[in-house]
């Protein structure tokens, strides 16, 4: 970061400190390397961020070791670790520093990238969803990004998703030999990840596939609704897009991508979603 851009870093600091600060979240501070079975179990191994994107080294000791890609898995392991849930209540938890992906640098997107986020930890309530999504709009906004549009779904359970991956794989079968190279490899790895896709024809079959929400039980269908009403009462308008999964293997439930439609092709400037699974 050259000198005359650390002027504006520095000011998305303290807007995000000052705004933390208010919503009464504490700042973290996780290592920058982590054991790498941490994101192996956390985020997934068939996911693109372990399989392909990961900075892995061995040290002196022999250890297998990854700069953090992301810092999801790093605070859930502070959280457990060091007892932060024996403190009582519900953890409320910011963070910001450098992560590493070997992406193909662009625009907008290089190998070392900063980040700022939020964590709430210790509610299984859904309203603890709409919190954290409600934060992080007020960041954004009085950061001064206009034009946003908050984009929302859910991906329910594991048991709805099994479910639903089981659906996704027989739907996407008989076309497998017209996908493209990389969905063709997720259809075994990560089927979910096919939903992602940029490939035009690729988006013409995957536009037919079955929803995931149809797949959610009478449990996670009324978590959804209730989210969607919690986050109308706070004044948020959402957006519906049932093919949106994130890319982690962790979510459940709630997911979430904060858009900015002045940003062009890399319009999503902030995203996330509720973890149940990753500190039990």
């Amino acid at each position: 970061m050259l000198p005359e851009d650390v002027g504006y870093w520095q000011h998305i600091e303290t807007v995000a400190r000052s705004v933390f600060r208010y919503a009464v979240y504490r700042e973290i501070r996780t290592p920058i390397f982590e054991q790498t079975n941490l994101f192996e179990r956390g985020i997934g191994e068939a996911t693109d961020v372990v399989g392909k994107e990961m900075y892995t080294f061995s040290d002196r000791g022999d250890r297998s070791l990854t700069l953090r890609p992301e810092n999801t898995a790093g605070v859930a392991r502070a959280f457990i670790e060091h007892s932060l849930h024996a403190q009582g209540g519900v953890q409320r938890l910011w963070y910001n520093g450098p992560m590493f992906r070997y992406e193909r640098p662009k625009a907008g997107r290089q190998r070392q990238f900063h980040q700022i986020g939020v964590e709430v930890l210790g509610s299984p309530a859904p309203r603890a969803d709409a919190e954290a999504i409600a934060v992080a709009m007020t960041f954004l906004g009085a950061l001064g990004l206009q034009n946003l549009k908050l984009v929302f779904n859910s991906i329910g359970s594991f048991e709805d998703r099994k479910r639903y991956r089981e659906a996704l794989v027989d739907y996407l079968t008989p076309f497998k030999d017209d996908l493209d190279a990389d969905s063709q490899d997720r259809l075994t790895r990560n089927p979910l990840r096919i939903l992602d896709s940029k490939v035009e024809r690729t988006q013409g079959i995957v536009k037919d596939a079955p929803i995931l929400l149809d797949c959610l039980s009478p449990e996670s269908t009324q978590r959804f609704e209730q989210v969607q009403q919690l986050l109308t009462d706070l004044g948020l308008d959402s957006v519906i897009e049932p093919t949106l999964v994130r890319g982690l293997d962790y979510y459940t439930h709630s997911v979430f991508e904060i858009q900015s439609d002045d940003l062009g092709t890399e319009a999503t400037v902030c995203a996330g979603g509720r973890y149940d699974g990753l500190v039990q």
